[in-house]
């Protein structure tokens, strides 16, 4: 079990919940203070002008909303806002941001019945999916139609998905015996306004970011061991001498999981003796830049990783609604907490520093397809009959391309806001549009991570070295190994890309990165 607290949900406990399938329970203090919340502001709105609760909205902000329709106006909001379209947004997507609506509605700043909460957390628990298209969010009142997709299967319509299945709610809540949330006051417009959406997008995207990392550290050990590298690259004297902690971090990985091969050199035993009677070296006195520059570069990216992953920690236990009822002062607030802005540009970086994994990635498998570089391999990684058999030649293609494509979707979304909603909206932050992308140049990392992996293990076999290997690279080669056995014959390989790539997806090679 989880429990949720005040402002106490880190990332450890979400990826419990979204990945490991924990069950959410709510503490007293966090009841006590929606019920708290949803008390003063039934009582504090009674003869104010209160946005949301008796005027209209966004630029019909204008007209008061009579005491009798109240309540209706909030279903009205549901319902018409419930227009997204395209895909549907992944399982684990959907309640990464129902944790996120939840964990803000439970802050106490928002006014809303305990019951807007508690269904929140039914839906988690039982694994119920509300249906939520991708396309809808400009980012600015927050995830507007995507939240209001979640709020229209709150009150029970709508649809979901349950044991597979795409199901009308009311049945599956039926079926469960959970009663819908009823509108008390404000519930409509709380649940919609808010960041949620992309915030749980990005948490779930930084995850997986950080895993991809993990997979592109692991092929460069393998490939360092391939070409016999030496280790200054990855020293500590090397990378201290530089103060940037994630290439440090990177290096420092590298450099201890490579202590046990046969294969790494201390450039001591060669290079560093008396060569004063050769005019040419055999081997290469430094390595590409796509092998002794990997602390740099990854360093770089896995320090945006991190950074995204504190920030949206942070969105996640902040109060991202409007109005916000400030129980303490007896006041209700009006602003803007509900523009994604933040979460928008973390995005777009996480977005352009895999895009680079993915470049990187592509660069040492273009090193091992091209003999004229590896000096080891025949082409393509091809342990068949040169000339009547490709090897890895098919997929180098879709590893190329794929790459590409993250070329094109790095190019940022922030900065192309639209005004709309008759200009009330004038400045938006399309942070929705921000996660989802980044969710695609994330997954189409993998799929070239995954070649990568499926060439390097060939390349190894190719050389018959593996019995030197370090401990870290012979247990990436035997998960790879177990998937895809080694091939001399050329064969259909997509299903088993597939396959790899969703363990890669599934599992982390390296431990606390």
């Amino acid at each position: 079990m989880v429990e949720i607290g005040y402002s106490s949900l880190n990332l450890e406990g979400i990826n419990d919940i979204v990945f490991k399938g924990k069950k959410i329970v709510l503490s007293d203090e966090l009841i006590e203070k929606v019920e708290e919340s949803y008390k003063f502001l039934t009582d504090f709105s009674k003869d104010k002008v209160i946005y949301g609760i008796n005027t209209g909205f966004g630029p019909m902000a204008q007209y008061k909303i009579e005491e009798k329709d109240q309540l209706d106006l909030q279903y009205n909001l549901i319902r018409s806002h419930s227009s997204g379209f395209g895909k549907p947004i992944s399982p684990q997507d959907v309640k990464a941001s129902m944790i996120a609506r939840m964990n803000t509605l439970s802050l106490g700043y928002s006014g809303v019945h305990l019951s807007a909460v508690t269904i929140l957390k039914e839906f988690i628990n039982n694994d119920i999916t509300p249906l939520i298209f991708e396309h809808g969010g400009v980012g600015a009142s927050g995830d507007l139609v995507q939240l209001a997709h979640l709020a229209l299967v709150m009150i029970g319509e709508g649809k979901v998905f349950y044991k597979g299945e795409l199901r009308p709610t009311a049945e599956v809540l039926k079926e469960l015996d959970i009663e819908p949330m009823k509108v008390h006051l404000r519930e409509g417009l709380a649940i919609m306004n808010g960041t949620s959406v992309m915030t749980g997008i990005g948490i779930v995207n930084s995850i997986y970011a950080q895993r991809a990392i993990e997979w592109s550290i692991a092929s460069t050990l393998m490939i360092c061991e391939m070409v016999d590298s030496y280790d200054d690259y990855f020293s500590r004297e090397l990378n201290h001498s530089k103060k940037h902690v994630g290439q440090q971090q990177v290096a420092s990985i590298l450099y201890d999981y490579m202590n046990d091969s046969q294969y790494i050199r201390k450039r001591e035993s060669s290079l560093y003796r008396d060569n004063s009677d050769k005019k040419h070296f055999e081997d290469k006195v430094q390595e590409y830049y796509s092998l002794r520059c990997v602390p740099q570069i990854v360093g770089t990216i896995l320090e945006t990783v991190k950074q995204s992953q504190k920030l949206l920690v942070e969105e996640i236990n902040s109060a991202n609604d409007n109005p916000i009822v400030d129980v303490k002062a007896r006041n209700v607030l009006h602003g803007g907490n509900f523009h994604g802005d933040y979460v928008s540009f973390e995005m777009d970086k996480l977005k352009i520093a895999i895009t680079k994994l993915s470049m990187l990635a592509e660069r040492q498998i273009n090193f091992l397809m091209n003999p004229a570089l590896n000096g080891l391999l025949p082409p393509f990684a091809n342990l068949g009959k040169l000339g009547f058999n490709f090897g890895m030649q098919g997929v180098q293609f879709t590893a190329t391309s794929t790459t590409a494509e993250n070329q094109t979707l790095s190019t940022p979304m922030y900065i192309h806001s639209i005004p709309n909603n008759n200009d009330n909206q004038d400045i938006v932050s399309m942070g929705t549009n921000a996660a989802t992308i980044t969710r695609k140049v994330i997954d189409n990392t993998f799929e070239v991570l995954a070649i990568e992996l499926i060439s390097i293990v060939q390349s190894l076999d190719l050389i018959k070295k593996t019995d030197g290997l370090s401990a870290k690279s012979k247990e990436c080669y035997n998960a790879v190994r177990n998937i895809v056995p080694k091939f001399t014959n050329d064969y259909p390989i997509y299903e088993d890309l597939e396959r790899v790539k969703k363990y890669l997806l599934e599992n982390s090679p390296i431990e606390n990165l």
